[in-house]
């Protein structure tokens, strides 16, 4: 299989390994190539995994150093009136980083071969979303290195 789809798919993997309690909100984070879900989907948090990209450069004659980034998605269809969506907001920031911290430094058990190398949550979360759909929508990028 592809590289970035095996990256993918052990972060997917690790993260529903996590001990019960790991997480404030309970969910099982699935690998999707195309994240597109309707909005009655999202009444359930969603943490959707997908491949994001890889960037191949020379390392040695021999071998080439793979830099693998991998998206998490974390959504969530808000119900709360005005005053507590900054409330729902805020609990859901704070799951985003859970699943960062958890990741963070972490080994994949499936993927022994990348390396961990960094995290962003670009957005925080979209204000679009949160205006026009009332929903939450954050993303984690995590950055892995292999060499191959």
């Amino acid at each position: 299989m592809s590289l970035v789809i095996d990256i993918a798919d052990a972060v997917t993997g690790e993260i529903n390994a996590a001990d019960p309690g790991t997480f404030s909100e309970a969910f099982t984070a699935e690998r999707h190539v195309l994240p597109e879900f309707a909005l009655a989907d999202l009444a359930e948090l969603k943490v959707t995994v997908v491949p994001k990209r890889v960037e191949i450069t020379g390392s040695t004659r021999a071998a080439s150093r793979y830099e693998i980034a991998v998206d998490i998605g974390i959504q969530k269809k808000l119900v709360s009136p005005g005053n507590t969506l900054d409330t729902e907001v805020a609990q859901l920031c704070g799951l985003v980083d859970e699943i960062a911290d958890y990741l963070r430094r972490r080994p994949l058990s499936a993927a022994p071969f990348a390396a961990w190398v960094g995290i962003t949550n670009e957005p925080v979360y979209a204000p679009e979303h949160l205006a026009e759909q009332r929903t939450f929508t954050s993303v984690l990028t995590v950055i892995y290195l292999a060499m191959k």
